[in-house]
């Protein structure tokens, strides 16, 4: 879900850029979709399937930026933070194996800062990627990455929290991913 961007690109080869975009983008919904489902199952404890789990969504969001980047680079996309989100995602991961060993609300506190920070880097991309076309909904769920992220962070503090939020979360970046796919296939219409 998160990304920043050089602004600076060749219109050339614009074609090829939505078409990959748009296969990303719906192999992330999928991903999010399953992801969610999972980890819904599993929310009210951190067990052996939701750490491994938790683990797995930020560095699931490495391998879609490296792919990101791959094709940016091919286009002379803007690839600057790209590297952002691969720095933060990478980090997470790290942390979240950590955090876990320490309960859920110090699991909700690092995916709250992540979120916020995710949620403003794919704001910045999705914005400097308007001419792509498709990009609303990036810049919205940018925003509302970043809002999740500080009440992930307060819920932290409140008994009972558990990881339901967090499947909620994946599940509505990835229809912000698959609205995204679905309006980059009108490339060109949506700026």
């Amino acid at each position: 879900m998160k990304t920043l961007v050089d602004t600076t690109s060749s219109t050339s080869s614009a074609p090829a850029a939505p078409a990959a975009l748009r296969k990303l983008y719906l192999l992330r919904f999928a991903f999010a979709a399953v992801w969610a489902a999972l980890l819904f199952a599993t929310a009210d404890t951190l067990g052996p399937l939701s750490v491994p789990l938790l683990v797995l969504y930020p560095l699931f969001d490495v391998a879609c930026a490296v792919v990101d980047v791959r094709s940016a680079r091919a286009d002379d996309g803007p690839v600057r933070g790209l590297y952002v989100n691969i720095a933060l995602s990478a980090l997470t991961g790290v942390g979240l194996a950590v955090a876990a060993t320490s309960g859920i609300p110090a699991v909700l506190r690092l995916w709250g800062v992540w979120a916020v920070t995710a949620g403003l880097v794919q704001l910045a991309v999705g914005a400097a990627r308007r001419r792509l076309g498709g990009q609303w909904p990036m810049i919205a769920s940018g925003a509302i990455s970043a809002l999740a992220g500080a009440s992930f962070f307060a819920q932290a503090g409140k008994d009972g929290a558990g990881l339901g939020s967090l499947a909620g979360y994946a599940f509505l970046g990835g229809v912000f991913f698959l609205a995204s796919a679905l309006r980059l296939k009108r490339a060109g219409t949506d700026a």
